[in-house]
């Protein structure tokens, strides 16, 4: 992770009024130099105690439910607001416990991982301590205490970790939860002994591992340089290039800058966009999903590169596939057509607008698909399609149908849940994945295209590509949904190499091969799309570097790396709302916001 010149950044397109932030909350009355300030004070003053077990930085996000727990705490919804950024926490406000402590028990049996956040006016609460006490008998349970150092020798008789700051501000309630994390690092010492157990010069030392959440000036950039974007984005929205968007820049592993413009629609009535609304990322899906999972299962020496589909796939071995080769699929030079419009093949018999044991295949609300429709007609179709010259690129969401049926025989497990068990869970990413509406509200996914021709319905939490939709949702190309925060997070990992929150998801050399030009024929690598150096394109942005890698989506999607600025940059949008526009490339927006970021780098503070 000591990597130099280190640049991520993510973008989401979806709106034109700012509703949320998600890096460092603006503290009422402070400019951001004097919100730095109170940072560097906080690093210089939060300890971290009583982690002998090393507890923190916390690991295992995908075993641990956790929960946080507040009494006269004034800053709680900070702090619990910026935990949601790493894991899902669920805040319980002890005040409505009074008198009550064993309900509380009760009501936090289904958590193994409790945070109490304490102010130094609940050192007089007896029952409090003792509960406390009692708690981390039988779950791992942390303290994170604001008040004076002589209020530590409360904890005499507590062994779980405390990370104790003096100062209570907005600040310090955001900074606490990351040094939880591992957001920043704790590197603190006891000024002076408080106790005849928290001696002088003691405290435990952690290393950073995880995202960090802060303000632009953290990481050398002036805000005001960043302003720009909020320019381009206002504009697209005015445009009618998307209803809205959500941006998030993180530099050096920090987050720095996270805005939401305009709202899910046109409507008037529309609700405005948030920087927590899962978008559907279309062909991002490929390097979110697929290629991770081709990714680690190359280097359990599952996967050979060069081995056949007709190896993999028995359906393919009698097929003008069976000779096509894994790295050809995933470099798009296997001689595949582009796409094959499957929906216009549907007959009235294929469909129901009921469910039930023929027609099981949920497409959209009120459309449902024939039993076996993707085995029994799509699949063969893709395998019975003509090809195209072998060894030319020819971009094909083919492709990467084929390659998710060599994963699935491989591992045995559907695409879905592969990935979320590998990768999104244990990574904390409380979003990502397929099939949104089986796990969120409408409220919170944004809706993509009013289909008048296939579904016929507004596609909300349904994904907009028509064979994903077909194949019941879970695809190759195309399915995947999630946060900006969560694609932070996953391309963070990339971006380390394949480490993230203190585990090595992928080896270094595997994240190399594949996100590394492979070919003559193309800028690609493996799954990933890279940099073109065509002068007047200069693909992705005129700004970006060789060696930067990622993918665009149909929807108005794009996540671009650049290592040597350590630069991920991932715009996502509903340009598809109400319909199919080419308004997001006629206005160049998601290049010229990453030129702005770069431009905003190069004059730092």
């Amino acid at each position: 992770m000591k990597r130099n010149k280190q640049l991520f950044i993510l973008l989401l397109l979806g709106g034109l009024t700012t509703v949320q932030q998600a890096c460092a909350q603006p503290a009422a009355g402070l400019t951001n130099q004097q919100i730095l300030a109170e940072t560097r004070v906080a690093a210089q003053t939060t300890v971290l105690l009583n982690n002998a077990q090393d507890v923190i930085p916390l690991e295992n996000l995908d075993q641990n439910k956790v929960a946080a727990v507040h009494f006269q705490y004034s800053f709680s919804s900070a702090f619990d607001s910026l935990m949601n950024k790493y894991t899902a926490v669920k805040p319980f406000d002890g005040n409505n416990y009074r008198g009550k402590m064993d309900l509380l028990s009760q009501d936090l049996k289904l958590y193994n991982v409790i945070v109490f956040e304490l102010a130094e006016a609940d050192m007089a609460n007896t029952a409090l301590i003792n509960f406390i006490e009692a708690t981390q008998k039988l779950k791992t349970t942390i303290v994170a205490f604001y008040g004076t150092g002589r209020a530590l020798s409360t904890f005499n008789n507590f062994t779980g970790p405390i990370i104790w700051c003096d100062r209570q501000s907005l600040v310090t309630a955001e900074y606490t939860p990351q040094v939880l994390f591992g957001g920043v690092a704790a590197t603190a010492k006891l000024p002076q002994s408080f106790s005849s157990k928290y001696l002088v010069s003691t405290g435990f030392q952690t290393t950073k591992v995880r995202l960090q959440y802060t303000v632009p000036e953290d990481a050398g950039v002036n805000s005001n340089n960043l302003a720009a974007i909020d320019n381009i984005a206002n504009e697209a929205v005015r445009g009618h290039a998307a209803p809205g968007c959500v941006v998030l820049v993180v530099k050096d592993g920090k987050v720095i800058f996270n805005k939401a413009y305009g709202h899910h629609t046109y409507d008037a009535d529309a609700l405005p966009e948030k920087v927590t609304d899962i978008f559907d990322m279309a062909s991002v899906t490929k390097v979110s999903a697929t290629t991770p999972a081709a990714m680690r299962l190359y280097e359990q020496g599952k996967l050979n590169l060069d081995s056949t589909m007709g190896y993999y796939l028995p359906a393919a071995a009698n097929t003008n596939k069976r000779t096509i080769k894994v790295r050809e699929l995933l470099l798009h030079e296997a001689g595949l057509v582009p796409y094959i419009p499957f929906y216009e093949a549907l007959k009235p018999q294929d469909h129901s607008a009921d469910s039930s044991e023929a027609y099981p295949t949920k497409v959209a609300d009120g459309y449902y698909l024939r039993k076996n429709y993707y085995r029994d007609v799509m699949l063969p179709q893709m395998l019975n399609s003509g090809l195209r010259t072998r060894g030319k690129y020819v971009y094909s969401d083919l492709s990467m149908y084929f390659t998710k049926e060599i994963i699935e025989t491989i591992t045995a497990k559907p695409l879905n849940i592969y990935t979320a068990e590998e990768f999104y869970q244990p990574l904390g990413m409380q979003t990502a994945g397929f099939l949104p509406r089986d796990r969120f509200s409408r409220d919170q996914i944004i809706p993509t295209e009013n289909d008048t021709y296939f579904r016929h319905t507004l596609l909300d939490g349904y994904v907009h590509d028509q064979g994903a939709a077909m194949a019941g949702g879970v695809s190759g190309h195309a399915g995947y949904f999630a946060t900006a925060n969560d694609q932070a997070i996953l391309f963070q990992m990339l971006l380390n190499r394949g480490s993230y929150g203190g585990v090595q998801y992928l080896k270094p050399e595997t994240v190399e091969l594949f996100t590394h030009r492979q070919s003559n024929n193309s800028r690609r690598g493996l799954g990933f799309d890279g940099w073109g150096p065509i002068a007047d394109s200069h693909y992705p942005s005129y700004k970006a570097s060789p060696g930067t890698y990622g993918h665009t989506g149909y929807t108005g999607t794009c996540v671009w790396v650049d290592p040597k600025y350590n630069l991920i940059y991932v715009f996502l949008s509903n340009r598809v709302y109400p319909k199919v526009t080419d308004r997001l490339s006629q206005l160049n927006i998601r290049p010229r916001i990453m030129d702005a970021i770069y431009d905003a780098i190069e004059k730092g503070l």
